[in-house]
């Protein structure tokens, strides 16, 4: 099997580095197509690996997947025996019900707190929805913690996918200074820590591309 993953600029784009991530964790091979986005010509480049026209997007020889929940759910039926999810039913549950939530939900935080690695801006964009979707997520990372604190650093105790989705949050945490509690702060960390995550901050760090409505 060859896989190729199709990702955005490192230092913005928080749903490549979702995948990217969780890939890298697990040691599953795959071969790097990096497109830059926010270009005249990024969607068209784009469409030649999916009708969507966003990262990013996984190929598996003819079989394109694109949308990170979606590229998950390939992985997890391609690779079983790799530990993706809690294996505990309850906890998988709640893996896949957070992973979800991520997806769908803190729009707010997203919009006025995009993610940009390479920049330090403490305070910036923080409103009143921001603050509720802070709360939100954090409720969640201790809840999380709380389950299964003893098993390892991860909300999980070990590394899945979840982390993998909340793993842009931690990075968009340390960019605006959000202030966080004990439990919160060392789950940061710990996502930081891992050296994929470092790998992905030191490329985003040399990247040419400065996009400047990354930066408010």
């Amino acid at each position: 099997m060859t896989l190729t993953l199709i990702i955005g600029n490192k230092n913005y784009s928080s749903w490549s580095l979702r995948p990217w991530l969780a890939m890298r964790q697990f040691e599953v091979a795959f071969n790097e197509v990096q497109i830059a986005l926010y270009t005249p010509e990024s969607r068209q480049q784009i469409q030649r690996y999916s009708p969507a026209g966003k990262v990013p997007v996984l190929l598996d020889g003819t079989i394109a997947v694109w949308d990170s929940l979606a590229i998950f759910a390939y992985l997890v039926e391609q690779f079983p025996n790799l530990p993706w999810l809690p294996e505990a039913k309850a906890m998988r549950v709640i893996a896949y019900s957070i992973s979800a939530e991520m997806h769908s939900s803190f729009q707010a935080l997203r919009h006025h707190m995009p993610m940009n690695c390479r920049a330090r801006l403490p305070g910036k964009g923080m409103t009143a929805a921001v603050q509720t979707d802070i709360d939100r997520i954090t409720a969640i990372w201790r809840e999380c913690r709380q389950l299964c604190g003893e098993h390892g650093s991860m909300l999980f105790g070990q590394f899945t996918i979840a982390d993998a989705m909340f793993a842009p949050v931690a990075l968009r945490f340390v960019t605006y200074d959000v202030c966080l509690d004990a439990v919160c702060s060392q789950y940061v960390q710990a996502i930081l820590a891992l050296p994929a995550m470092q790998d992905w901050l030191k490329a985003a760090e040399v990247e040419a591309e400065t996009l400047p409505n990354f930066n408010y």
